[in-house]
């Protein structure tokens, strides 16, 4: 830290700039803290040249990853040598530029920032001005667009239109690597919410888009909310199958590696029995030399000594009995190599032969896991609708937690607006009070000054007439030494008197002066204690404030969470009335049927009832019929005798 301060002086002096106060103030406090990695200049006034030594240092600086540049009424020519600086760095990974006013310039520079810089993974751009110009805002976009590094945007407040909203929906659908992006209180509107809405088809990256303030319609907000959703879904099965693939690979990896050590490890071992063979071929072969110029030998002793014929040729059957025996035992040894070959060759087969079932196995299970992601792919599409079901539920609950939130918001700000007016009142109080103090401490000190004057001027005088008598007795000596003598004494007697008293005086004023002084000195601690009791009621006050607030704030969770639970409870009672409307549907259902079977019951009883009625009116008109015919027998009958 301290090499640091030391080249940004270097450099200063070198550019023919003075070095700031503040910027100095804050690399010493940086320094007196071991182990910084940030640079914070947050709140302090920036100039031009200090930005362009500041962008200087930077471009190779690898001792802070975090960099706070709020608040600090950057320029934005200050803003864009930072910049340029910052392009070539590798190692910030936060940058905060919050509340400078970035206008067309910045925006530019940021872009170029962007496109260049691989580093930086949380950008904060809060409280500024980049969408006011559409072409600095393009440029802007574009660098994001090109940037494959960045996670984190924040661009609330910073006047984005629909336009601006387009331009970056477009860089969305390049950009790669944004994970959360803040575009809270802008204008975005319709057109700008469709624009975002419809670029987020294509980006998949994207979990987290803020949209508040922006006079998006709810549909939209809901539309993108279930994006968001289900990207990070997307993320987290990918995040699962990454993990997984990973471990097969490093499984699949070991036994590889399991399998390339069996194979050379029996290399090695073929290797050693070769190299053991011809170990073992080169001494018998020598051996067979040997034996061949023993031959030679007895042969030439044979030519030599005929006399020793016999018992060269038993010396001669010897060696042949023992080429014999030697022939065996090579051949012999050949048949053992020959047979640890086919052993040999025989374990490598076998191993190659679990190698492979190793592999099948391993192939198996990875189409198995293969399935197994199908299958979940399915579950999280059936997840995914029940939850579209679910987030329909939510988005209502969701827009009245906007209301109260809002109504707390403005509850908030009311009490800070009354309690920055105690402060101000409190604060004129104080200034009054302080002022009144002066005033009477320098009217105090100029009496103070006053009289201690007009002492030294006494005083002064006393000198001098002391001189002029002591010159005059000096003279009267020479003349009248006697009558002068005893004038003087009386004179010199007066005068000490006259001192005596002036003394006694002065100490009087004196006294009363220190009693004075005691007395502002007491009114000076009354004062104190006043202030400091007026601060005290003033913190109490203030306490007493965040009490309230603190009340409030408690009134209005225990609201939302009374809230909370009669939407529960309506949540309840809805599935009630579903139960209820469903059992009386059910029971409706079933009068209706019962209402049917006692109709047709009613038909059939009817139908009988005509039925009989019909065989009733049949009887009737036989009965009748058989009446008349009886009637007009009778009558007959009757007629016939009187003929």
């Amino acid at each position: 830290m301290e090499e640091f301060r030391k080249a940004y002086v270097q450099l200063c002096k070198e550019s023919g700039a003075q070095p700031q106060e503040t910027v100095l103030q804050q690399l010493h406090e940086l320094r007196e803290g071991p182990g910084q990695s940030r640079l914070d200049f947050a709140t302090q006034s920036l100039s031009v040249d200090t930005c362009r030594v500041l962008g200087k240092l930077l471009q190779d600086e690898i001792l802070f990853t975090e960099i706070m540049l709020s608040d600090c009424m950057l320029n934005e020519e200050g803003v864009r040598q930072l910049l340029n600086g910052l392009c070539s760095n590798t190692v910030v990974k936060s940058l905060d530029l919050k509340g400078n006013n970035l206008r067309a310039l910045g925006a530019e520079a940021l872009g170029k920032l962007l496109r260049q810089n691989k580093s930086i993974r949380s950008l904060t751009l809060e409280w500024n001005s980049l969408g006011m110009w559409e072409e600095g805002f393009s440029l802007f976009c574009q660098g994001l667009g090109a940037n494959r590094f960045l996670q984190w945007l924040d661009l609330r407040n910073n006047q984005i239109n629909h336009q601006g909203a387009g331009e970056l929906a477009l860089a969305l659908k390049c950009n790669s690597s944004l994970r959360e992006l803040d575009l809270r209180w802008n204008n975005i509107g319709l057109l700008g919410g469709r624009a975002l809405l419809s670029c987020l088809h294509s980006n998949k990256t994207l979990r987290r888009l803020e949209l508040a303030g922006n006079n998006v319609p709810s549909d939209i907000l809901k539309a993108v909310e279930q994006a968001m959703d289900h990207n990070q879904d997307r993320q987290t099965i990918l995040a699962e199958n990454h993990s997984r693939t990973r471990v097969l690979s490093k499984e699949v990896f070991s036994l590889k590696e399991e399998k390339a050590k069996q194979f050379l490890d029996l290399m090695d071992t073929i290797d050693k029995q070769r190299e053991e063979i011809t170990r073992s071929s080169r001494t018998s072969a020598a051996r067979v030399g040997q034996l061949q110029e023993a031959l030679n030998e007895r042969q030439s002793v044979m030519n030599s000594l005929k006399a020793k014929l016999q018992m060269t040729e038993a010396a001669l059957a010897l060696s042949e009995q023992k080429v014999h025996n030697l022939g065996e035992l090579l051949s012999a040894t050949k048949q053992e190599q020959a047979s640890m070959a086919e052993c040999q060759l025989k374990e490598l087969r076998q191993q190659k032969q679990e190698a492979s079932d190793r592999e099948t196995n391993l192939l198996q299970q990875l189409s198995a896991a293969n399935e197994k992601n199908l299958l979940l792919r399915n579950q999280v599409d059936e997840l995914e609708r029940r939850c579209k079901a679910q987030q329909d539920q939510l988005f209502q609950v969701k827009q009245d937690l906007t209301n109260t939130t809002a109504e707390l918001k403005l509850r908030v700000v009311q009490a800070e607006e009354r309690l920055e007016m105690e402060k101000k009142r409190f604060k004129q109080g104080l200034e009054d009070m302080e002022s009144l103090r002066l005033k009477e401490v320098d009217h105090m000190t100029h009496h103070m000054e006053a009289s201690e004057h007009s002492m030294q001027e006494r005083i002064q005088r006393l000198e001098a007439t002391r001189i002029g008598l002591e010159e005059q007795q000096r003279l009267d000596h020479l003349e009248e030494k006697l009558r002068l003598m005893t004038q003087s004494r009386d004179e010199a007697q007066n005068y000490c008197l006259q001192q005596k008293q002036a003394v006694g005086e002065a100490q009087a004023k004196v006294s009363q002066m220190t009693l004075q002084t005691e007395g502002l000195k007491r009114r000076m601690e009354e004062l104190q204690q006043d202030l400091s009791g007026k601060e005290q009621e003033k913190v109490a006050e203030v306490n007493k404030v965040r009490v309230e607030l603190q009340e409030q704030i408690g009134h209005l969770q225990a609201e939302r969470t009374a809230q909370e639970g009669l939407k529960e409870k309506i949540a309840a009672l809805e599935r009630q009335l579903k139960v209820l409307s469903s059992n009386h549907r059910e029971a409706l259902l079933d009068k209706e049927s019962e209402i049917s079977t006692l109709q047709e019951k009613l038909r059939m009883k009817e139908a009988e009832i005509s039925r009989m009625r019909e065989e009733e009116a049949q009887r009737a008109s036989f009965l009748q019929n058989a009446i008349m015919a009886y009637v007009q027998g009778s009558a007959l009958g009757a007629l016939s005798p009187r003929k």
